[in-house]
């Protein structure tokens, strides 16, 4: 899954399907056809979400490393999506819990201080500009936005 949501993007949704096939006969053969076919609406249902499309479109950077420095605190680390535009920066990362929590309220708050310090180091980077920050399930292929209000209590220095 992660795989495939780092390189589909680079390619037109056109071929997205065919490429998808591709990739689990050759990459993921002990699935069975119908593990396959389940795989391959997972993840076409993912990438048809609105928030997954403008934060995989065009000018997104896959792997992107951050660093710098908030509130005298080194942040350092890499974001699986990352996509910078003119009023906002969108964030995405995926995580393989198996299985995922249902509810953000349920996220690790491991997770919450990583995003958390990743939004505080962008809002920094990137000022005036709002930064939303969600999390893809893989397990499962599920969407998670990290609403301010969740991400706030963990990020450094308090917000």
């Amino acid at each position: 899954m992660h795989a495939l949501l780092q390189s589909l993007p680079e390619h037109p949704a056109s071929v997205w399907e065919e490429l998808t096939r591709r990739f689990l006969t050759r990459r993921a053969p002990g699935l069975s056809v119908a593990e396959q076919e389940a795989t391959l609406q997972e993840v076409l249902g993912l990438l048809g979400e609105p928030w997954m499309q403008a934060a995989l479109g065009p000018g997104s950077l896959a792997e992107a490393p951050l660093a710098g420095e908030v509130n005298g605190r080194l942040i350092a680390g890499q974001v699986d999506r990352l996509k910078v535009e003119p009023d906002r920066v969108l964030v995405l990362d995926y995580k393989t819990n198996r299985p995922p929590p249902e509810h953000v309220d349920q996220v690790a708050p491991l997770y919450l201080r990583q995003m958390g310090a990743y939004r505080a180091l962008l809002r920094a980077a990137f000022p005036g500009r709002v930064v939303e920050c969600a999390l893809v399930w893989t397990y499962g292929a599920r969407f998670m936005a990290l609403p301010d209000a969740v991400l706030d209590p963990h990020a450094p220095g308090g917000s």
